[in-house]
């Protein structure tokens, strides 16, 4: 075994990442309702009008202005009831003076109509209607083109689309979008000590977390995840499945990233490729480790599963979102006070797992190895290298996990 010779910080480390990772440049076109979530890889103009009609805005009576100018709640204007519109009909018949017409939301304003009295300020009796309210021209009708009008730049390439997004498709009648290709990420687990999830555990062997955990936040984070078997720690293995997902956009591995003798990924990136860094200044996740093989990017994770998790959320969430040109994701953060002191003698910047009970920070670390650190965590705090000590009582800032 050899220690790490140099340790770089978890800012130089994400800048190297983040400068080595390439937006994806595909697209494909899908359904619009799969495409929430999903980026636009084109301009969307609008071809028509929306609505494409003048149309009644609120429910009420359909009226030539004039015919109400002198209305008041003690002198209301008296109109004839000429017909009945319901949500979807329309009327081709013109309106003359002194004529009304009840009409819901959303049907066409019909011929000779300039304004909708809301139904609030009116009364019908017998095919009469009294009107207590004057309205202008142009009152309660909504234009045709208020909307959006035809030629308009409506939606950008590389907008996120999001459900009142989708809806403008809808309005526009696209069934189908063009947007980016999720980046395709292989995820590859790797040692003997651990088993396929369901199969029989052998002396020795724990069950394969990694594969799962990271699928499940990548997945979340505009990914889409190829999960290998497992493989073993062998020279020739790694360096072969690292060539059988070189069709992929980033290959990450779990485990095999250490100084043990058997953790041998780094020797094999360096012969395929090239290793930008191995080993951060950070507790968990030391041994996480970066490279390029054909400018493929390449992860190595620490086989722990609360290490390579909370490297994960610090790590590949940014990486796999700007390849997926999903904006950048600002965690959310809160300020509170310690539940109790902390003493911190790592040497290294430390991400710590705390719980927030009734506004108090509780530490909920267990080992690098309990997955049900960050299971039972809300967020963690970041410790810094020249930190000792935070005392009970203490202010700090929980960085959410959502």
């Amino acid at each position: 075994m050899a220690p790490f010779k140099l340790l770089i910080s978890r800012v130089e480390a994400l800048k190297t990442v983040l400068d080595s990772v390439r937006p994806v440049e595909k697209n494909e076109s899908v359904p619009i309702e799969e495409s929430s979530s999903r980026v636009l890889a084109e301009d969307v103009i609008a071809d028509k009008d929306i609505p494409p009609f003048d149309r009644a805005a609120m429910d009420g009576y359909a009226v030539r202005a004039e015919d109400t100018y002198k209305a008041s709640e003690r002198n209301p204007a008296v109109l004839n009831l000429k017909a009945v519109l319901h949500a979807g009909e329309s009327s081709e018949t013109p309106l003359r003076k002194g004529e009304c017409i009840r009409i819901a939301t959303g049907c066409p304003i019909p011929l000779g109509v300039d304004a909708v009295v809301m139904v609030e300020f009116t009364e019908e009796n017998e095919g009469k209607v009294s009107i207590f309210k004057a309205v202008h021209p142009g009152a309660n009708v909504a234009p045709k083109g208020e909307d959006m009008k035809k030629g308009e730049a409506i939606l950008k390439d590389g907008d996120t689309l999001t459900p009142a997004k989708v809806g403008v498709l809808a309005a526009l009648g696209h069934r189908h979008v063009k947007v980016y290709q999720k980046p395709l990420v292989a995820i590859v687990p790797t040692g003997t000590e651990i088993c396929e999830v369901g199969a029989e555990l052998r002396e020795g062997q724990v069950y394969d977390v990694n594969s799962y955990t990271l699928t499940s936040l990548l997945s979340e984070n505009g990914a889409l995840v190829t999960m290998s078997s497992i493989v073993p720690d062998s020279f020739e293995q790694l360096k072969s499945v690292i060539t059988r997902f070189l069709d992929h956009d980033l290959i990450v591995f779990s485990g095999g990233s250490s100084v043990g003798e058997r953790d041998i990924l780094g020797k094999v990136i360096k012969e395929s490729g090239r290793l930008l860094f191995h080993g951060v200044q950070i507790k968990p996740g030391k041994p996480t480790l970066f490279g390029l093989v054909r400018e493929r990017p390449v992860f190595g994770m620490p086989g722990y599963p609360t290490s390579c998790l909370s490297n994960a959320y610090v790590f590949l969430v940014p990486a796999v979102r700007k390849m997926a040109r999903l904006p950048h994701r600002e965690l959310r953060t809160v300020r509170a006070k310690m539940a109790k002191k902390i003493v911190s003698a790592s040497g290294r910047e430390q991400l710590l797992p705390v719980k927030l009970v009734h506004g108090q920070v509780h530490p909920v670390f267990k080992a690098s190895g309990d997955i049900t650190s960050l299971a039972e965590a809300d967020g963690y705090i970041i410790l810094p290298v020249n930190l000792d000590v935070i005392e009970e009582g203490e202010e700090v800032t929980v960085a959410l996990l959502e």
